[in-house]
């Protein structure tokens, strides 16, 4: 699973979720920060409504946790959902003795022990613009 910090960092970058069912997420508060949460219509259902989206958990009465909007949660994209975002960008996923390796169509390389964490930091190379130098 990507880690939660790296998580944050295409959504800071301005990458949209569109929250569908079988979706991952954690809830950004600190005490809430080690749970794992998927969304599905009989637990965890998005609603959205006329001020965003919001999560609502079905029938989870030993929790004092109704809903949560979805600004304060943050989508952990397993595998598939990576690759599928990078599009055409992504050329290749190749394993290396110390983990696994991501390669654009431009062939710039990213990688991590974890294969989310290596799609996460390609993905996030196409969001951010990249850094000059000379500026």
């Amino acid at each position: 699973m990507i880690d939660l910090s790296l998580a944050l960092e295409p959504r800071s970058a301005g990458l949209a979720w569109r929250p569908a069912d079988g979706d991952r997420f954690a809830v950004t508060r600190t005490e809430m920060l080690d749970d794992v949460f998927h969304l599905a219509d009989m637990v965890v259902e998005a609603r959205r409504l006329e001020t965003g989206t919001i999560f609502a958990f079905n029938g989870t009465t030993e929790w004092a946790l109704d809903s949560v909007a979805q600004d304060d949660t943050v989508w952990l994209p397993s595998e598939r959902q990576l690759r599928e975002a990078l599009a055409e960008r992504f050329a290749s996923l190749r394993r290396e003795a110390d983990g696994f390796v991501v390669t654009l169509d431009d062939g710039s390389t990213h990688g991590d022990p974890e294969p989310e964490n290596a799609y996460g930091r390609a993905l996030l190379a196409t969001l951010t613009p990249p850094h000059d130098p000379a500026q």
